[in-house]
């Protein structure tokens, strides 16, 4: 409203310029400001996050018994492609499968490097970096801390990813070497603010075939404004049943509708 209003003014006075006599003298113009320097963004990003969830479903396994979980999390980003973060979750599946286990949350520490190149006329991403999830507790078994290396590549609004185990995987004795891809694609639609996701995986276990399975996902997300965003999505796996049934006898790999409330600070 500001830049139209002085345009009409402007204009106005040029009107009125025009129109007036010619006068002997004119007063000489004083020069114009020296424009201030545009100041230059900064390098370095910080954004926070927050979600509940209906349900946390990791690779299509229920963390929380099928119930709903609180996430949150903290990254750093740096205009070279740079970045390191912070991921928690609640969870209840190490308690569900031995009860003299007290760890109710999943703690996830990662940095890697993002950034884009062209190809063939084409722009492309990518993303390395490593992952270790933490699971603060105490263990008499096979400790689930994981470690895994990933690295991932995009093109428009489709991006694969692998991921390889360092470490066993989530508690699987000698799983070392397991792997997860991921094939996922956000496509936004030109109507009211949404996006369509979709998804498949299949994550590999180490010499235990039958905990080997594939999982996938379709679903839409909306962006509410202010930082909010609105997810819905079906959920499904063929995961083993004698595998991913837990000592409640429920089985977690059950397909189910999800949904996710996230404020983005």
């Amino acid at each position: 409203m500001k830049t139209f209003s002085l345009a009409v003014s402007a204009s106005a006075a040029a009107l009125l310029l025009a129109a007036a006599p010619v006068m002997a003298q004119t007063a000489p113009a004083e020069p114009a400001p020296a424009a201030a320097p545009a100041e230059e963004a900064s390098p370095h990003t910080f954004t926070a996050n927050v979600s509940l969830v209906s349900d946390y479903r990791y690779r299509g396994i229920s963390q929380t018994n099928r119930r709903p979980a609180i996430q949150g999390g903290f990254d750093y980003a740096h205009s070279s492609g740079f970045y390191v973060g912070n991921w928690n979750s609640s969870i209840s599946w190490l308690e569900d499968a031995d009860s003299s286990v007290s760890a109710p949350v999943e703690m996830d520490f990662y940095g890697g490097f993002k950034n884009t190149f062209s190809a063939g006329g084409a722009e492309f991403n990518y993303d390395v970096g490593v992952l270790e999830y933490y699971y603060p507790g105490g263990y008499t078994t096979t400790r689930p801390y994981t470690t895994e290396l990933y690295a991932g590549i995009g093109w428009g609004p489709v991006f694969l990813k692998y991921s390889h185990s360092l470490t066993n995987l989530f508690g699987f004795d000698d799983s070392k070497n397991s792997y997860y891809i991921d094939l996922t694609a956000n496509v936004p639609l030109n109507f009211w603010d949404l996006t369509f996701n979709a998804h498949v995986g299949y994550q590999g276990v180490k010499n235990f075939s039958d905990a080997s399975y594939t999982d996938w996902k379709v679903g839409l997300t909306k962006d509410l404004g202010k930082g909010f965003s609105l997810a819905i999505a079906y959920v499904d796996t063929n995961a083993d049943k004698a595998v991913y049934t837990n000592t409640r006898g429920r089985y977690l790999g059950k397909s189910t509708f999800w949904a996710s409330l996230t404020k983005t600070f």
